[in-house]
């Protein structure tokens, strides 16, 4: 079992920068590939990036593509979300999830991970 906890959202004026961490408990989430989500009230949970198990590999929504930054930090079971750039487009709530397949590099799907957090809110003024 592994438990997520995601914090660091808050409010930023547009054109700021939030990092959002997600702290794991878990031997196993080295292991685990790990993305970050987001959702507004009346929408779909929608992709936002994901990291490969050593962090070699990631991949971006085209929306946040040079703007946000995945990483983890294995020895600190920890991922990390660094966004710059940021617009009120942006502003959701943020989740952390972590996924228990073997095949998958870097799943986009929310139906491909099976461990989430509580999530932290993201609120972007203009």
């Amino acid at each position: 079992q592994v438990q997520l906890v995601e914090s660091g959202g808050g409010l930023v004026q547009a054109g700021g920068s939030l990092r959002l961490s997600c702290a794991a408990s878990g031997r196993t989430f080295s292991t685990l590939p790990v993305a970050w989500f987001r959702q507004v009230p009346g929408k779909e949970r929608e992709f936002v990036a994901t990291i490969s198990r050593s962090g070699g590999t990631t991949s971006y929504a085209d929306s946040v593509e040079g703007r946000f930054t995945i990483s983890r930090d294995n020895a600190k079971n920890t991922v990390y979300l660094q966004m710059n750039s940021l617009s009120p487009e942006d502003s959701a709530v943020y989740y952390c999830a972590a996924s228990r397949s073997w095949t998958l590099v870097t799943p986009t799907r929310s139906t491909q991970y099976d461990y989430w957090g509580q999530g932290t809110q993201v609120t972007v003024s203009s």
